[in-house]
C-alpha cells in the first residue's frame, strides 16, 4: 500500500529541484532519490525519469546534463532570474515606504523563490537599509482598501495623520474622518500616494498612504470621473512636484547645457528643449508653483534660471528675500 507522501512525490520533487539546484549545482539520480527519502518517499530511477518529464511539461524546466560518467539534473528557468530578484530585494531593502518588518517578511518570501545557494549568497550581500523607514505598519491594508474600492467604483474613509515635535501621531481635522473617491496610487520621491477627488472641495488631491489610518470601504459610489480623465497619470505625478499643492503653471526656464540631464530625468525624454548656444537651453515645463519648486530651482545653484511667467519670478524672488531676512 502506497504512503500518504508517496501521493505527493511530484511536489516534493520539484520543491528539491527548486531549491537544492540552479545553473552552477546539481543532483544525481541518486541523490535526487535519497533526497526523496528525507520525506519518507521510496522511489525508483523510472518513476523519476516520468516525473521529471512530467515537470518539463508543466513548465518547471529540469535540465540533464552528462558530465563524465555521472548525469546531473538541476532546475532551469525561474519565475525570476537571480539577477532580477536581487534588484526587487534591493529595491524593498531601501525604500521608505515599506516598514522594516514588512521589509524583512518580503524578502523572506522572495527567497523562497531561489534555490539554497542563492540565497546564502543573498544573505551576504543584502541587508535592510540603515536609512529611515515607514513607522506605519497599516500601510499595506490601507493599499488593499484603496485597491478594493477603486475595483469596485467605490469611495473611501479615513483618518489622516501628522508627526508633531513630540514625535507623536497628531490627527488631521480632529479626528475626523476624510471622504473621498480613490482613483489611482502613485509613487513619487520614495512615498506612496492616493490620487482621489474630494467631493467637498471638488478637486482631484493627492494623500500619503503611510499617513492614511482606519482606512474602509464605503458603499458611496465614487465621484470626479471627468476630473481624473482630463488628468494623465504620468503627467499628474510630474507637475504636482513633490507632490506639494499649488498653483499649476506653464514655466519657462533658462538652463546651462550641463542641466539638460537633470531636466531629462525630472520631466522625461519628452520634454521641450530648444537649444540657444553652445552654453544654454531653454525649456517649458508644466509645474505645480510651490515652495518645493522654488527650492529645486534654488538647489540648482544658478544653472537654472526662471524666465517666464513675471509672476513666478516675482514669486521666486520674494521667497528669496523672506530666506535672506531670517536671523
Amino acid at each position: 500500500m502506497r504512503s500518504k507522501n508517496q501521493k505527493l512525490k511530484l511536489l516534493y520533487l520539484a520543491k528539491i529541484m527548486r531549491e537544492q539546484t540552479d545553473d552552477e549545482h546539481a543532483l544525481t539520480m541518486p541523490e535526487i532519490i535519497e533526497e526523496l527519502s528525507k520525506y519518507g518517499i521510496k522511489a525508483e530511477r523510472k518513476s523519476i525519469y516520468d516525473d521529471i518529464e512530467a515537470l518539463n511539461d508543466y513548465g518547471i524546466e529540469i535540465i540533464k546534463e552528462q558530465c563524465g560518467s555521472k548525469t546531473y539534473y538541476h532546475c532551469g528557468s525561474r519565475e525570476f532570474e537571480r539577477t532580477e530578484l536581487h534588484i526587487i530585494i534591493d529595491a524593498i531593502a531601501s525604500s521608505r515606504f515599506i516598514t522594516a518588518k514588512k521589509s524583512k517578511q518580503l524578502i523572506r518570501k522572495l527567497e523562497d523563490m531561489m534555490s539554497i545557494h542563492d540565497k546564502k549568497l543573498l544573505e551576504r550581500n543584502v541587508y535592510v537599509s540603515g536609512r529611515v523607514k515607514n513607522m506605519n505598519e497599516s500601510i499595506f491594508y490601507t493599499a488593499d482598501v484603496i485597491q478594493n474600492a477603486i475595483a469596485n467604483n467605490h469611495r473611501i474613509q479615513f483618518q489622516y495623520f501628522s508627526w508633531n515635535m513630540d514625535k507623536k501621531m497628531v490627527l488631521r481635522r480632529d479626528g475626523a474622518y476624510y471622504d473621498v473617491s480613490p482613483w489611482t496610487l502613485v509613487w513619487n520621491d520614495e512615498n506612496y500616494y492616493m490620487v482621489g477627488y474630494d467631493g467637498e472641495e471638488k478637486k482631484l488631491k493627492h494623500y500619503r498612504v503611510d499617513k492614511m489610518l482606519k482606512a474602509h470601504e464605503t458603499d458611496e459610489i465614487r465621484q470626479g470621473k471627468s476630473e481624473f480623465q482630463l488628468q494623465n497619470k504620468e503627467k499628474y505625478s510630474e507637475k504636482h512636484f513633490r507632490m506639494f499643492s499649488g498653483k499649476e503653471e506653464t514655466v519657462t526656464l533658462l538652463c546651462k547645457t550641463e542641466m539638460a540631464n537633470v531636466i531629462i530625468d525630472h520631466f522625461g525624454r519628452d520634454v521641450y528643449i530648444q537649444k540657444l548656444d553652445e552654453e544654454h537651453f531653454r525649456t517649458r515645463v508644466d509645474v505645480v508653483v510651490s515652495n518645493q519648486f522654488f527650492g529645486w530651482v534654488f538647489a540648482l545653484g544658478g544653472n537654472v534660471i526662471i524666465e517666464s511667467p513675471q509672476s513666478v519670478k516675482k514669486q521666486m524672488r520674494e521667497m528669496t528675500e523672506r530666506f535672506l531676512q531670517k536671523d
